[in-house]
């Protein structure tokens, strides 16, 4: 499979994990993969060439993402095992 479309899976599946967290009422692990999700979605629209336009405004959104998603990991290994 191509790394592009590797990437809206990874996506898909986080979002899936996180709609499994909502069902489990998890709503704090839920924001962690929604956010994760969304940011490989958005990293891999990044890349199409339909989205040339919008490259640089989902690239500054992609790695917002990224980074609200490292420090919601963060948090919640904090304040959930710690």
């Amino acid at each position: 499979m191509e790394g592009k479309k590797m990437q809206y899976v990874f996506g898909a599946v986080l979002l899936g994990i996180a709609v499994f967290q909502i069902v489990k009422k998890d709503y704090i692990e839920m924001a962690l993969y929604l956010v994760a999700g969304s940011a490989f979605v958005v990293n891999a629209l990044t890349m199409d060439e339909r989205m040339v336009r919008y490259k640089k405004p989902l690239t500054i959104l992609s790695w917002i993402l990224i980074a609200a998603s490292g420090i919601m990991f963060l948090y919640f290994i904090q304040f959930r095992y710690l």
